[in-house]
């Protein structure tokens, strides 16, 4: 049961109308606009191996993102609550879509290979413990359908004399 509702809006708008639409599969562009109020523009395509443009983001490098986004800022809630000081954070993530012979596809996992940097040394011990809680609590690694996997590193800043 959800204690609370948040609601997210925002617009999409379709920008490659070549001028016939879509009269035919290669006769139009991919490219769209993704508008939120306040925000910057973001302006996106499909991937290039869909007939998208490589100079704008795609869905499936945003969901990757979102997945890195939300892991990351579940680590550090999760970090603070344990008392461990992180003063560095880096996610060099990945994720393995499957396409199927009837068009359609889907993301088989996520991969997410942060390298936090730590305060302390004894907290390195609680890596695996704290990226886990995080997992649980991450809005978004909850709302796929596809493992969520972590292959964390831990580098412990030391202090200079």
């Amino acid at each position: 049961m959800s204690l609370d509702e948040h609601r997210y809006a925002l617009t999409v708008r379709w920008t490659g109308n070549l001028g016939e639409g879509t009269a035919s599969y290669r006769g139009y562009s991919r490219d769209h606009d993704i508008e939120i109020p306040g925000l910057p523009l973001l302006q996106g395509s499909a991937d290039a191996t869909f007939h998208g443009d490589r100079t704008r983001y795609n869905p499936e490098q945003l969901l990757l993102a979102a997945l890195s986004q939300c892991h990351m800022l579940s680590f550090l809630h999760v970090a603070v609550k344990h008392g461990v000081v992180v003063t560095a954070y880096e996610d060099r993530a990945e994720g393995l879509m499957r396409t199927n012979r009837d068009g359609s596809g889907q993301f088989e996992s996520v991969t997410l290979k942060p390298q936090v940097t730590l305060a302390a040394p004894a907290a390195a011990e609680l890596m695996a413990e704290l990226h886990a809680a995080a997992n649980r609590v991450c809005f978004i690694a909850r709302s796929v359908n596809f493992p969520v996997l972590h292959e964390p590193t831990a580098v412990v800043e030391l202090p200079e004399d």
